[in-house]
């Protein structure tokens, strides 16, 4: 089922938020929160049961007030793509739901984590 494929992603996301510095212990404490403004995702084919599924993730783009991170799955067994994924999203402080600029220093500071095109 599709929903399958998200909740994967959601997991890759979190992993990736952590190496962006966003622990999930120290958002409860500053109430910081990355929260998914949009989810672009194109099916190339079909996961079977059974199949190991090798998900890739990387920071794709920074903006002033959001950023984009990209991933995409592939069938450990041939490499075949089955999945592309593009989410943008936005530091939100809680409970105001006020959305925050990104810090000035994120494109430096995480450069490396951008993955070329």
């Amino acid at each position: 089922h599709n929903i399958a494929y998200l909740r994967m992603i959601e997991t890759a996301r979190t992993r990736l938020a952590s190496l962006l510095g966003m622990k999930l212990r120290e958002m409860a404490q500053t109430q910081l929160f990355p929260v998914v403004v949009r989810t672009e995702i194109d099916y190339r084919k079909p996961a079977k049961l059974g199949d190991e599924i090798i998900i890739r993730g990387h920071l794709d783009a920074v903006e002033r007030a959001r950023f984009w991170c990209a991933f995409e799955m592939r069938r450990a067994e041939d490499e075949a793509l089955l999945i592309t994924c593009r989410q943008s999203l936005a530091l939100v402080q809680m409970p105001q739901g006020r959305p925050l600029r990104l810090p000035e220093d994120w494109m430096t500071r995480y450069a490396h984590l951008i993955k070329a095109r």
